[in-house]
């Protein structure tokens, strides 16, 4: 415990004092504080006369021709959070390997699985700072302006929001820490951590897309153009951008669901009624333990591998 402990204070401190962090942090900051700039300018106007859920459409609200926060949530599931992830995963072990301190350091009193859990605690908590600080820079510059409290389902939310997005951050930050644990060259880690994302993010639903053309082609009954549409789903469920995704609206806009329900509700020619704290939660479920599973075995794969490989000084 102690050995670990004290890897994950050098890995925190070593994160925070680097230039890559730094780089990466003021471009979240300064792409948030833009957007959410651009919601001031209509914030106002938007939740006058509303009653429920008020605080929750800061971080939904969306001006008409500029980029407002919610385009900065879809970018923080696409690009932010992937690209923090795996920058803070991609060089754990490798570069260790590379300068010869991973085996100076396993020759002190620190036993192996405290090095990678370590390692992999004190991204997870990098990547909770930078995500915590600017959900609070919008709860804070929304209480200023609209000058109303959040309820606590609000706060719930935006507190299941949080979690979601950490431990979605933690399945990249794992990825990253998996190829630099298979890999030996750090480039050759940064590139195939990149080349993962670029799949989930740019050709995964084309490809959701041509698989569900070809088990169930949509044809010219509502049958056949259902289960389509169903296939296309279950598909693109593969990629955690896309569970991301649906958790993240179903949570903060509490009159959305799923992609399925929405499919279900429209067949059955059903209204979209808020749904309560419970449902919420319940409805994100599936979509929070495939995240999980996913990021737990990215880091199990790794801790493995790192567990059993032979480490000398060279």
């Amino acid at each position: 415990m102690q050995g670990m402990l004290t890897v994950f204070q050098k890995e925190l401190a070593d994160h925070f004092t680097s230039l890559r962090f730094l780089i990466l942090f003021a471009l979240v900051f300064f792409v948030g504080v833009f957007t959410l700039w651009v919601d001031v300018q209509n914030i106002r106007g938007t939740v006058t006369g509303i009653d429920q859920f008020v605080f929750l459409r800061l971080y939904t609200t969306s001006a008409q021709n500029l980029p407002g926060f919610l385009q900065f949530l879809s970018l923080m599931a696409v690009f932010f959070i992937p690209i923090i992830g795996i920058a803070l995963g991609f060089d754990a072990i490798n570069d260790e390997k590379s300068s010869e301190t991973l085996s100076r350091l396993l020759s002190q009193p620190i036993f192996r699985d405290a090095v990678i859990i370590g390692k992999f605690l004190a991204g997870i908590v990098t990547i909770a700072i930078i995500i915590t600080s600017i959900v609070l820079l919008v709860a804070g510059a929304g209480l200023r302006m609209i000058g109303v409290p959040p309820s606590s389902e609000e706060v719930i939310r935006l507190m299941a929001f949080l979690a979601l997005s950490i431990i979605y951050g933690g399945f990249w930050l794992g990825l990253g820490i998996l190829f630099s644990v298979f890999l030996r060259r750090v480039a050759t880690s940064a590139l195939a951590s990149i080349a993962v994302w670029i799949f989930f993010a740019f050709f995964m639903q084309a490809i959701a897309g041509i698989v569900a053309n070809g088990l169930a082609p949509a044809g010219d009954t509502l049958a056949s153009q259902i289960r389509n549409i169903e296939v296309l789903l279950m598909v693109s469920r593969v990629s955690p951008i896309m569970l991301f995704q649906e958790a993240m609206v179903v949570l903060l806009v509490p009159g959305m669901r799923t992609l399925g329900q929405i499919l279900q509700i429209q067949i059955g020619a059903g209204a979209l009624t808020p749904l309560s704290l419970g449902q919420t939660l319940l409805n994100v479920w599936p979509q929070l333990v495939s995240i999980i599973v996913l990021t737990v075995v990215c880091f199990a794969i790794s801790y493995i591998k790192f567990m059993r490989e032979e480490i000398r000084s060279t």
